[in-house]
């Protein structure tokens, strides 16, 4: 038995650019989006046999919470003035500026999720990120994470099975990320991996990290100290072994204070209990012919829906 969680908008954003937008609807709406994204879904539905699966949406992708503790916290995705989208679940709240022609495919992402029988859950005031680590956290089974976000590689523990199946360089050549392959790439355990990214800093998240520490450094520092709070302990103690780092930690103390809040996924969120177990068959046949017809769609759909005949790896 395995629970797979999907980064929904991590998906559909890289199969709209991944997916050529010819072949529109009748109407003209694209849908590559659509069918990068089904494709994307029938890929990891037969290669690796999920029992259960969840799409996690973002319900606020930019909480103010988030941004009180960092302003600048995804800022530059903010729409230009008078470009906001008001968008069903699942897409970007009013604000997030997405390319034209992705905003009207995400209702119809999630209309096939739900007539493949594919759950959808977000939260208030929280970000995918945060749905995708309560379900892992709470899981009784192992536990695949699909995202192209390497924020989750905070998730990964061997002792309950939970990895991420990382699609930065998409889904057909997704790596496999364990406790192992994050040391191998980065030096660093899971557990911290939320401190490193909290003194790298990270451009795409509005994070600015602290002056003069890359990703190098980060790592070694948390090699030789364990955690952010020893780490900045030390600083305060002039350790010898910081020479040169220590007035760079020291300035940015404030920023390092506030941070790892932002980084940290939240892990005991009060979610509503969803139907998690994969169908053998679409729960509404109908709806999916309907929307294969609506939308032009019908092969992706098909295919889709074939994965989901594929017997379970139990």
């Amino acid at each position: 038995m395995t629970l797979m969680l999907l980064d929904s908008a991590s998906l559909y954003f890289r199969a709209f650019y991944g997916v050529k937008s010819a072949m529109p609807a009748a109407d003209g709406t694209p849908t590559n989006a659509v069918r990068g994204f089904l494709d994307m879904v029938a890929t990891l539905l037969t290669r690796f046999r999920p029992t259960d699966v969840v799409a996690c949406v973002d319900t606020d992708w930019r909480p103010a919470w988030r941004v009180a503790l960092i302003p600048s916290y995804k800022t530059h995705r903010l729409a230009e003035p008078g470009a906001a989208l008001s968008a069903p679940v699942g897409g970007a709240p009013p604000g997030e500026a997405e390319p034209p022609g992705l905003a009207e495919q995400v209702p119809i992402i999630f209309d096939a999720l739900d007539a493949l029988g594919i759950a959808a859950l977000g939260a208030p005031e929280h970000e995918a990120d945060d749905v995708i680590a309560t379900l892992a956290e709470h899981a009784t089974m192992p536990v695949d994470v699909v995202t192209g976000d390497r924020d989750l590689f905070q998730l990964i523990d061997d002792a309950r099975g939970v990895r991420v199946l990382y699609t930065g360089r998409g889904v057909a050549r997704l790596e496999i990320m364990d406790a192992a392959a994050l040391v191998a790439r980065y030096g660093i355990a899971p557990w911290q991996y939320a401190d490193f990214a909290t003194l790298r800093g990270d451009p795409s998240d509005g994070l600015p990290g602290v002056a003069g520490i890359g990703e190098k450094t980060a790592a070694s520092l948390l090699r030789a100290f364990g955690a952010l709070d020893a780490l900045l302990d030390a600083a305060q103690r002039g350790d010898p072994r910081l020479a040169g780092v220590a007035a760079k930690l020291n300035a940015a103390r404030d920023y390092l204070a506030r941070a790892p809040d932002v980084v940290r996924t939240a892990r005991t969120l009060a979610l509503p209990t969803v139907d998690t177990a994969l169908p053998r068959t679409p729960r509404d046949s109908g709806k999916l012919a309907d929307l294969g017809i609506t939308w032009g769609i019908g092969n992706a759909l098909g295919r889709a829906a074939k994965a989901l005949s594929l017997p379970a790896d139990t």
